[in-house]
């Protein structure tokens, strides 16, 4: 007989250690949330900022996700919205199931992502359940967090950086049976040990973003930050920048935070950041929506220079298109311009005079590999890297969730719970939450 989820939730309510939730019977089905094949057109012809993430995220009973070589089932006590939930909901700037299409001719494995719906979701804490043929390394009861980075490493151009292996893809966007789900199917080199001071909703948040950071200021793979450097920091206050910040003054970086409110400027100086600039306060106009203004780049170069002393030698890009001529003019000689994504386009407009001739460097930058991820997790752990998350909701509430992502109604990270029946559970090592209370504390409000 199957068991159900329902009774997975009890016994986190009642404390359960892993062991015991990993004893129960697996359930036939699970409630997650999903987008359908059949309504991928849906918002054809809509402005990008019109689609409506409620209207195509739903959530819904599906079979169990299946169990193959090297892959574990983990119950998953809470996740988080993370910017490609949002595309995978809008269908942009393609649809998710033309990833899984492609995946599903490369076997009989793969095959099993190629379905009319799509589980979604890249971040997740919880407890494995079962493990498969080939898993050494975890056994089911263990806590854990989960990185995003889905790949089998078959081909050689892996194994300096999975990150370049042609197999990467990013699970629950790329994948199928992702972290909104109430067990979600991962591979065992995804896993990582649950931070035992953080609840479950804090650590479900620390993945993706936390990953995405290190790899970016820290790793050989990117800017590879030194004690002293200026780094500037697009959208500190967010769950991306949010966590830059925290690397660069663990780091011995210098931080300059760009943010949008006088709030947001007061909540960065309360956690450390010295240096921020309030773009709508200063009212600046980096780009015109067809090319940048130099005067403005010129004025924002003077302005940082008056806060730090020095111009950038490493700016922290993610927004893209409206920011990334003011990037590359910003950033001193010899500096780097790192980016991973392009949430205000992806299309660039830069002046390639003051790139070439200063000797900068532009650096592209995708998530994490296994080892990077490993890092960051074992820094959260140790209570250096902080969760952000601004709040939480329920799963059956995830549409709503991913609209205030869409609609930049956010701060920090947005968390969502799934078998966790109440926020603040979770946590198996009080004596060092005490420790860090007051720094998570701290960043929580960094999310309010």
């Amino acid at each position: 007989m199957a068991g159900s989820c329902d009774q997975i939730r009890q016994a986190v309510l009642a404390g359960a250690t892993g062991g015991e939730i990993a004893a129960l019977e697996l359930p036939d089905h699970v409630v997650a949330a999903v987008t359908h094949k059949d309504e991928q057109t849906m918002f054809e012809g809509l402005d990008p900022a019109d689609k409506d993430p409620r209207k195509a995220l739903h959530v819904e009973d599906v079979p169990l996700p299946p169990l193959g070589p090297n892959e574990c089932l983990v119950a998953v006590m809470a996740s988080a919205i993370n910017f490609n939930t949002v595309w995978t909901s809008i269908f942009e700037p393609v649809s998710t199931f033309k990833f899984l299409e492609r995946f599903g001719r490369e076997g009989e494995l793969a095959a099993r992502h190629d379905l009319d719906y799509h589980i979604v979701g890249s971040d997740a804490s919880g407890v494995v359940l079962r493990a498969g043929p080939g898993v050494t390394r975890w056994k089911p009861g263990d806590r854990v967090t989960i990185h995003c980075n889905y790949v089998d490493l078959e081909a050689p151009t892996g194994h300096d950086d999975s990150m370049l292996d042609p197999g990467q893809r990013i699970w629950g966007f790329e994948t199928n049976f992702g972290g909104l789900a109430e067990i979600a199917m991962v591979k065992s080199n995804q896993l990582m040990p649950k931070p035992e001071h953080l609840t479950w909703e804090e650590a479900a948040c620390l993945g993706l973003v936390s990953s995405t950071a290190y790899r970016m200021l820290v790793s050989s793979n990117g800017a590879q930050m030194k004690q002293g450097d200026v780094v500037l920091v697009w959208g500190a206050s967010g769950g991306l920048g949010g966590f830059a910040c925290q690397y660069v003054m663990n780091g011995g970086g210098i931080p300059v935070g760009v943010v949008s409110s006088e709030d947001k400027v007061r909540l960065l100086n309360s956690i450390g950041v010295q240096h921020v600039i309030d773009r709508r306060a200063d009212d600046y106009r980096f780009w015109d929506g067809e090319v940048g203004d130099q005067s403005e780049w010129r004025r924002f170069g003077k302005r940082i220079r008056e806060l730090a002393g020095e111009d950038p030698d490493i700016v922290f890009e993610h927004p893209g298109r409206a920011t990334f001529g003011a990037s590359v003019f910003v950033a001193k000689r010899g500096g780097k311009i790192v980016t991973c994504a392009s949430t205000s386009g992806y299309e660039h407009t830069y002046d390639n005079r003051y790139l070439w001739m200063n000797l900068k460097t532009i650096i592209g930058s995708h998530f994490a590999n296994y080892k990077e991820a490993w890092e960051a997790n074992r820094l959260a752990c140790l209570g250096r890297i902080h969760p952000i998350l601004s709040r939480t909701f329920p799963l059956a509430e995830t549409g709503d969730a991913a609209y205030q992502v869409h609609r930049n109604l956010h701060y920090g990270k947005i968390g969502i719970r799934v078998l966790s029946p109440e926020d603040g559970l979770g946590v198996t090592d009080p004596e060092l939450r005490e420790r860090h209370i007051d720094a998570i504390e701290a960043f929580r409000h960094l999310g309010d």
